[in-house]
């Protein structure tokens, strides 16, 4: 049992207070493959509200595209803000 908390402690991710100054190629992938699986997602849940029957569901499927949206386009907006904006945004 004392190997518990033990393994709770060494899998706590470090939240960074300001973001780096450099962006890494894995780095860069990653957001690619981020933006990418949103747009998709916001793409294949338009298509299937815009061909379901059932409003219920619909309007499931139309949220959740609308919540893809969202996140694409707050990905996008932190990847197109300035260096300047991420200090003013952080202090």
């Amino acid at each position: 049992m004392q190997q518990q908390p033990m393994m709770n402690a060494q899998n706590q991710q470090h939240i960074m207070q300001q973001p780096p100054q450099v962006v890494t190629t894995k780095d860069s992938l990653y957001l690619t493959d981020m933006l990418s699986w949103n747009l998709l997602a916001m793409k294949k849940s338009h298509f299937f509200a815009e061909h379901c029957q059932d409003q219920q569901l619909k309007a499931a499927m139309e949220a959740c595209g609308q919540m893809h949206q969202r996140h694409y386009q707050t990905i996008l907006g932190h990847l197109n803000t300035t260096p300047q904006q991420q200090t003013n945004t952080y202090s």
